[in-house]
């Protein structure tokens, strides 16, 4: 399909409005703009933004649980799927998105990013490491580490009712039998609308053994 034809899919998936498919439009001028200089995505991608990209991160929004109000995205890269998060609630849910990325130039492009469209997240440009423990309602991270060191890492943003939203692919099993060597969890492994194979892993308890 051609980039339009994604582009319609992507709107018609998740039935966004007018406004927010113009934010998404924005982001994706900006990214192919920034794209020129370094190296946000993979290249061999960028072509597939709309379903790929942007459709993967945004289905994520609508898994948040009722009454989310601050959500921290580790390692957000180029806004997946932090920013992608933060333009889907912007008319609907007061939701506050911290995107956290040690790349001072990805920090610099999701910057002008919000910029640009308007969303009131904040880019943090640290080591998810070296962040102050806080809890927040939800935690996420897509392409960033293997699940037991997604746990490890967002351990210090959990508390009681935090959920973490981890988009997996293929080898998603694999990473649940690694994670429960060294961890009890509570969790459940939601389809993919942009591939059979993917999922995504809500998990809302998770204790060391």
């Amino acid at each position: 399909m051609s980039a339009q034809e994604d582009r319609q899919t992507f709107a018609k998936t998740l039935n966004v409005s007018r406004e927010t498919l113009a934010r998404f439009d924005l982001w994706y001028d900006l990214l192919q703009k920034w794209s020129k200089k370094i190296n946000l995505v993979s290249p061999g991608t960028l072509q597939d933004f709309w379903l790929r990209h942007a459709l993967d991160s945004a289905q994520i929004a609508a898994m948040a649980p009722k009454g989310t109000k601050t959500w921290i995205d580790l390692g957000s890269g180029a806004g997946f799927p932090g920013l992608a998060i933060a333009l889907m609630c912007m008319e609907d849910v007061p939701l506050h998105v911290v995107m956290v990325e040690s790349n001072a130039k990805k920090a610099a492009f999701l910057r002008t990013c919000i910029q640009e469209t308007g969303t009131g997240a904040e880019v943090v440009c640290e080591r998810t490491e070296l962040m102050p423990p806080k809890p927040y309602d939800v935690v996420s991270a897509r392409a960033l580490a293997p699940l037991p060191k997604l746990l490890e890492l967002s351990a210090p943003f959990v508390g009681p009712k935090t959920v973490r939203l981890f988009p997996k692919g293929a080898d998603v099993q694999k990473e649940i039998d690694e994670a429960q060597r060294g961890w009890t969890l509570c969790y459940q492994s939601i389809p993919s609308l942009t591939d059979k194979c993917a999922s995504v892993l809500e998990i809302w308890e998770a204790n060391r053994v």
